[in-house]
């Protein structure tokens, strides 16, 4: 489900659906407009906004409709996520069938998808002002907090699947666990610099691949001032930023995956290794695709799921580096 609402989230950004709906109401909003006064009455509110006053403001009722519902269906999704999540938990915790150290961390995720809610609709406000766009500051920010949910999940599910933990003094392998962990640390650098190609719309600039429009570092990289608002809002640095990484993985993990050809490291761990490098190139592979194409809401979603399912897999890696060869139950 959170891999599900994290799609939904991106199409929701890519079909400028996200400011759809003007107001957080967590329980009656679950409720859609449901004849033509109420669909009149949500239309009106949006006609209020920036987007439509300065981007929409041709907009029929029927297109309103469709903007709306990817909104609605994101915001239903999450809170029905809470629902799924909050419900087992309070069950197993009344009849005692949870393991003390268990509780917190599941108390902690689901704090963090309050946040998320929170987070959600702090971002949308800002585009509900004066410019008909969110700030890319707190997109990046939903985003993260959303691939911090999706890790905390993982990997607590991979600790009850795998329990016992493997203590190693072989340089080959902890050699091996470190850089994994930096490799995850990458892989977060990557969804943060997304973050902020998605909020200010830098995929729909420099199109060419593997130059930027003829250069390795566009010459209007450093044009804005003071020189570290580059970093955030520079079409030009903000891509290359985001492509600096992908090259890093694109290195990373191929080198990394020959180490792991070590006799030290279990069958399980090599087979995940083989699976990373192959999400890895069909990443990079549909990113290119994607950025070439100026990001078709088709791709867009799709490059953002391949984002999850390269993390994923990469966390599953970490673990399995750091536990016992004959522990678990995963296959």
């Amino acid at each position: 489900m959170v891999f599900a609402i994290l799609v939904v989230g991106g199409v929701t950004r890519l079909t400028h659906s996200g400011l759809s709906i003007v107001e957080w109401k967590p329980i009656i909003g679950v409720i859609p407009p449901l004849n033509k006064a109420d669909w009149d009455e949500a239309f009106d509110k949006y006609k209020k906004t920036p987007e439509y006053q300065k981007v929409n403001h041709q907009m029929s009722l029927d297109e309103f409709k469709s903007i709306f519902y990817w909104e609605y269906w994101h915001r239903v999704l999450g809170r029905l996520i809470g629902v799924v999540f909050l419900v087992p938990f309070a069950y197993f915790l009344l009849w005692r069938k949870l393991d003390p150290p268990l509780i917190p961390k599941l108390l902690g995720i689901f704090v963090l998808g309050g946040m998320q809610g929170a987070m959600g609709w702090y971002m949308v406000k800002s585009g509900l002002v004066d410019d008909p766009r969110v700030s890319q500051y707190r997109l990046t920010a939903h985003l993260s907090l959303a691939f911090l949910i999706f890790i905390a999940m993982m990997w607590v599910a991979l600790g009850l699947w795998s329990e016992r933990v493997r203590v190693t003094a072989d340089a080959t392998l902890r050699g091996l666990q470190r850089t994994g962990f930096w490799l995850a640390v990458l892989a977060f650098y990557m969804v943060i610099t997304g973050g902020f190609v998605a909020g200010i719309r830098a995929g729909k600039a420099y199109n060419t691949f593997p130059l930027m429009n003829g250069h390795v570092l566009p010459p209007e990289s450093f044009v804005l001032d003071p020189w570290y608002l580059n970093l955030f809002s520079n079409m030009a640095l903000v891509q290359f930023d985001h492509r600096a990484g992908a090259w890093l993985l694109a290195v990373m993990v191929p080198w990394f995956w020959v180490r792991s050809r070590a006799p030290v490291v279990s069958d399980r761990a090599q087979s995940v290794a083989t699976l990373l490098l192959a999400a890895v190139a069909m990443q990079v592979g549909l990113g290119i695709w994607t950025l070439l194409a100026a990001v078709p809401v088709a791709l867009g979603a799709a490059h953002q799921a391949g984002a999850m399912v390269v993390f994923g897999v990469l966390l599953w890696l970490n673990h399995e580096l750091r536990v016992s060869p004959d522990s678990g139950n995963l296959p």
